[in-house]
């Protein structure tokens, strides 16, 4: 017997759908708080000295942090190759906006202490608010696009056709989703401050964090509303071959009212992904208030555990719906690799990421501690 043959295709697709979320969520919970600290800078840090502070919380590990948004771009694209034609060139000039802020960002912290004039810092300084602002946003809304539904259709010969606008993509409810988001990593980013840092740029992140860590509550529940009373979900209504071939069209699709809330329904122990997204926020703004470090950054992470699952739950086996043509809807069980990919996949995953575990683990305990003047002044030759 070959192999591969001894996990089926249906059980693959699964692992994989798992995978995807579990880096997503890896993403989100390392560089989260990169992001959230950039958009921040402007406001906890006012001098020179507590910028460079609240930058070198982050200066070396934020590449580090970025891998995990690298391996999970490359995931898509191996395991799912419509969801990645679909996205990536639906989302062009979204993705282009992210990755511009993206690039800018490591510029910014390579280039800021290059020159002392205050203008040139000032300069950088809003390259890094930009650097973080942007993708959290645009990540955000393109979350929203995706529960409502993204405007494509295959035709018969699975040629994909993209029939939205850039502005399109900025509707009230996904725009709701990116304020979410910006409240989310905020509320990372203070978390992340308190951890690092002390004295003035602490307290202000534990206020801007204060207010963060509510509104994210708040969000999220209004989304969730939002979902059930004004987003259409989508179910399908003919059989489905787990096993079957990658093939979007061999299926029927409806737009439902509060499809997106069936999985609850059938399975109510799946209501703790959203639990986690409410009470994780909650116990951030109760360790934020209470100055206790570690439960709030752990606390954090486990609300954008919630939070991120909940979407993932609630669309399940849906990944990306077509709000043009339903039938055209990519699902776990019809936009996969053949069965040997992924079980190929599945052995490097196996191999690596547990490696990259391991080395960010170990980096992240060698490089523990407070961030202040005087361990900046020490390394002034290696510090932002």
């Amino acid at each position: 017997m070959i192999l591969h043959q001894f996990i089926d295709y249906e059980t693959l697709r699964l692992i994989w759908w798992l995978l995807i979320g579990i880096l997503l969520i890896g993403f989100a919970v390392t560089d989260g708080f990169d992001l959230g600290i950039g958009t921040l800078l402007p406001f906890v840090a006012k001098t020179d000295m507590e910028r460079r502070i609240a930058i070198n919380t982050i200066g070396p590990i934020w590449e580090g942090n970025q891998v995990w948004l690298i391996v999970g771009g490359g995931a898509i694209f191996a395991a799912w190759p419509p969801l990645y034609a679909v996205s990536f060139s639906g989302f062009y000039l979204a993705m282009f906006a992210i990755l511009a802020a993206l690039i800018v960002r490591p510029v910014a912290f390579k280039y800021r202490s290059k020159r002392d004039s205050p203008a040139w810092r000032t300069a950088w300084d809003c390259a890094l608010f930009i650097g973080g602002f942007v993708p959290t946003l645009i990540f955000g809304v393109a979350v929203g696009n995706v529960l409502q539904g993204v405007p494509f259709r295959f035709n018969s010969d699975l040629r994909v056709f993209y029939e939205g606008t850039f502005f399109g993509l900025l509707n009230p409810f996904a725009l709701l989703c990116g304020l979410l988001s910006l409240a989310m990593f905020i509320m990372h980013g203070s978390a992340w401050l308190m951890v690092k840092t002390s004295g003035p740029v602490a307290e202000r992140a534990r206020y801007f964090g204060s207010l963060a860590a509510p509104l994210t509550i708040a969000l999220f529940c209004v989304a969730g509303l939002y979902l059930w009373a004004g987003v259409a979900g989508y179910l399908i209504t003919s059989t489905v071959d787990p096993m079957g071939p990658s093939n979007p069209l061999l299926k029927t699709v409806v737009v439902d009212s509060g499809a997106w809330f069936a999985n609850y329904r059938s399975a109510p122990w799946l209501l703790i992904a959203p639990a986690f997204g409410v009470l994780g926020a909650a116990g951030a703004l109760l360790g934020l208030q209470a100055r206790r470090e570690i439960a709030t950054i752990l606390s954090s992470a486990l609300s954008i555990f919630g939070i991120i699952s909940t979407v993932g739950v609630s669309m399940f086996p849906f990944i990306l719906p077509s709000s043009l043509d339903p039938n055209s809807s990519l699902t776990v069980w019809d936009a996969s690799s053949s069965h040997l990919t992924l079980f190929i996949m599945l052995v490097v995953t196996a191999i690596f990421i547990p490696l990259i575990v391991a080395y960010t683990s170990w980096v992240y305990r060698v490089l523990w501690g407070k961030v202040d003047d005087a361990s900046i002044n020490d390394e002034s030759g290696h510090a932002y």
